[in-house]
């Protein structure tokens, strides 16, 4: 009985304790800031209207506004079926990936393939790739900036920043000529402290749409190699600019054949459709195969803290797809398929529009490539058009789901 009576006792009290312990440990925690991207979607679904239209997310969609699953991954579904475990992914199947990820970007021929010089991990998408470049700046390059360019991918700035690096950015986009703002690009590059991090997209930048000519990336690539700064490309897109890989992944290669060592993140959200699968690759050139051996450890020992392993299933299906010669052939024409068709779209919106009698010049929306059309709308019409019309879109005037767009042939009762 004594000892019921000091067990109750020491419950109460610890009860007590613990309470009073904890009241207020969040009490100063208020709500993070929306995500552009994220509060778009959330105030789409909140719209009870049907004739709502969201075109937020950077998603490829088919002309019913459903999910599009590529005729190659199901092949792979197929193949791999019955092969897989539940246990970490394999090295073999991890290495594959990665090999054939890296011949993908930099070219089958390439030196740095035959030479072994890059530094190669899967990553969790192209956001997991440059989460884990982000911290490994911040470990071996701590006193230094990352430049973005303005405007860039919105998350750009959440992964450096969390990973505690200062960001500047320069100029790229132009909103009167809604073009790109070379002079003034070069200009930011000149003046960059030497050896500065720039943040670069090769292909069907995000989210203007705008690129650099073959020539001007050239000339970017001199004045990098002057001013020896670090290039890090994040390829999100690779094939949804022209419908070619290569020609996509033009940018890189200059920059290779002038050279320069290079990092690189590359996801298959877009390109393969695998957006809940989660599958990119972290790449980083570097001078020997033993320089590649020990950034490789180190980029792995990042990732093991962050979060140990990638999911299996999307890697098996990208290993697949890249290293069947069938199936990498029927993913090349999918890819085309899916970009001439987001082209074709970015002409019928144009002709609509100018069909409506606007006075405005909307060349820019067949000038530009890739996924996102940035037309131009200031914050106040991109809110008149949620209120109004049902129609959501980031405060930017971004327009993603190009390929599904039919906001101006819809018709309200």
């Amino acid at each position: 009985m004594y000892w019921r009576y000091l067990t109750r006792a020491a419950r109460r009290c610890s009860v007590h304790t613990t309470s009073s312990r904890t009241v207020g440990w969040w009490d100063h925690v208020a709500p993070a800031a929306k995500d552009p991207i994220n509060g778009v979607t959330e105030a789409f679904l909140a719209d009870p209207s049907p004739y709502k239209i969201n075109l937020g997310v950077g998603a490829y969609r088919d002309d019913k506004g459903r999910p599009v699953v590529l005729q190659c991954v199901r092949e792979a579904e197929a193949k791999i079926a019955g092969s897989e475990f539940l246990e970490s992914i394999s090295a073999s199947v991890s290495t594959k990936m990665v090999e054939e990820s890296v011949k993908l970007v930099y070219g089958k021929d390439s030196d740095v393939v035959k030479e072994g010089r890059s530094a190669g991990v899967q990553a969790l998408s192209g956001t997991g790739a440059c989460r884990l470049f982000a911290e490994f700046q911040r470990r071996f390059h701590p006193e230094s900036h990352i430049y973005f360019p303005d405007p860039t991918w919105s998350n750009h700035h959440n992964i450096w920043r969390d990973a505690q690096i200062p960001e500047r950015t320069y100029h790229y986009y132009d909103p009167d000529s809604k073009s790109l703002d070379f002079a003034a690009l070069m200009d930011d590059i000149k003046n960059a402290p030497d050896s500065s991090f720039f943040l670069l997209h090769p292909s069907a930048h995000n989210p203007t749409g705008v690129d650099p000519t073959e020539e001007q990336w050239r000339e970017i690539s001199y004045q990098f190699k002057v001013k020896g700064h670090f290039p890090f490309f994040d390829m999100a897109y690779q094939g949804f600019a022209s419908g070619d890989l290569d020609k996509d992944a033009q940018a890189i290669r200059i920059f290779l054949e002038d050279e320069h060592l290079i990092g690189c993140a590359q996801s298959y959200a877009k390109s393969m459709g695998l957006y809940g699968h989660r599958v990119g690759c972290l790449s980083i050139l570097c001078v020997d195969s033993k320089q590649a051996a020990a950034i490789r450890s180190q980029i792995q020992q990042i990732a093991r803290a962050m979060y140990g392993s990638p999911p299996v299933h999307g890697i098996l299906l990208v290993a697949t797809i890249l290293s069947d010669p069938n199936l990498k052939s029927l993913w090349i024409d999918e890819v085309k398929i899916m970009a001439d068709r987001i082209q074709r779209k970015r002409t019928t919106l144009r002709q609509n529009l100018e069909k409506l009698g606007s006075s405005l010049n909307w060349e820019h929306i067949t000038n530009q490539l890739g996924m996102f059309c940035f037309s131009g709308l200031t914050p106040y019409q991109v809110d008149r058009l949620a209120k109004e019309f049902h129609i959501y879109m980031t405060h930017d005037g971004r327009i993603s789901e190009i390929a599904c767009l039919k906001a101006f042939h819809l018709q309200q009762p």
